[in-house]
C-alpha cells in the first residue's frame, strides 16, 4: 500500500469530503472548534509564525452583519450554517515571533519590519493553516463550506477594525443537509500537473 493512511479516513478528508451548501441544525459546539485548532495548529508555516486568526460567528447580530457583506449566492447559507466562521491573517503575526520561535526571536526584526512584507508572507502562510483548518473541520465529522464570495474590505471593517487582519475566507461549518452537494466537478490527471526535472 502506497499510502499509510488507512483508506476510510482517506474518503473522509479526501476522495468523499466536499463543499457543503446546506446544513443541519445540529449545533457545532465551541468543544469540536477547540478539537479542531489543537488538530490543525501544526500546519507547516514559514518561520512558524501562524497568522490565521479565526473569528467564529455565533450571535444573530454578527450574523447580520457578516451575510451583508456575502456575496448574493452565499448568503442564504451563510444564514442558515450552524457555525460561521471569518478566517483571517493577522498582518502584526511578528509580534509573536519572540515566542513561537524562541531559538530565532530577532527574526521578528530582522525579516518582518516592513508592513508589505508582512502582509504577504501572513496572507501566504495564513492559506497554507485555512487548508489544515478544512481539513481538520472533515477530521471532526463535520463538513466544510469554504467561501471567498464576500466583499473583503466590507468584512474587514465590520470585524476587523484595527486594520491589523485582512479576511481570507468565510467557513461555514456543520451537518450536512439535505441536498448538501453538488455534482463534483473534473479534476486533473497526474501528469497534466506533475512533471520531473
Amino acid at each position: 500500500m502506497t499510502l499509510v493512511l488507512d483508506p476510510a479516513a482517506q474518503d473522509l478528508l479526501f476522495r468523499e469530503a466536499r463543499t457543503a451548501n446546506t446544513f443541519t441544525d445540529e449545533p457545532v459546539t465551541d468543544e469540536q472548534v477547540q478539537a479542531i485548532y489543537d488538530l490543525v495548529k501544526y500546519a507547516p508555516t514559514a518561520f512558524n509564525q501562524q497568522p490565521l486568526r479565526v473569528v467564529l460567528v455565533r450571535s444573530a447580530e454578527a450574523r447580520e452583519r457578516l451575510v451583508a457583506n456575502m456575496s448574493e449566492g452565499n448568503q442564504p447559507k451563510t444564514s442558515t450554517a450552524p457555525l460561521v466562521a471569518i478566517l483571517a491573517a493577522d498582518n502584526e503575526f511578528h509580534e509573536e515571533l519572540p515566542t513561537v520561535l524562541p531559538h530565532f526571536p530577532q527574526a521578528k526584526d530582522v525579516f518582518f519590519a516592513e508592513r508589505p512584507v508582512r502582509e504577504a508572507s501572513a496572507a501566504l502562510n495564513a492559506s497554507l493553516q485555512v487548508g489544515y483548518f478544512i481539513i481538520g473541520v472533515r477530521a471532526a465529522g463535520l463538513a466544510a463550506g469554504p467561501m471567498t464570495g464576500f466583499d473583503a474590505e466590507g468584512i474587514n471593517k465590520e470585524f476587523f477594525a484595527d486594520g491589523e487582519h485582512s479576511v481570507l475566507a468565510v467557513v461555514n461549518i456543520g451537518k450536512p443537509g439535505e441536498d448538501a452537494w453538488f455534482p463534483r466537478n473534473p479534476r486533473l490527471e497526474y501528469d497534466q500537473v506533475v512533471t520531473t526535472v
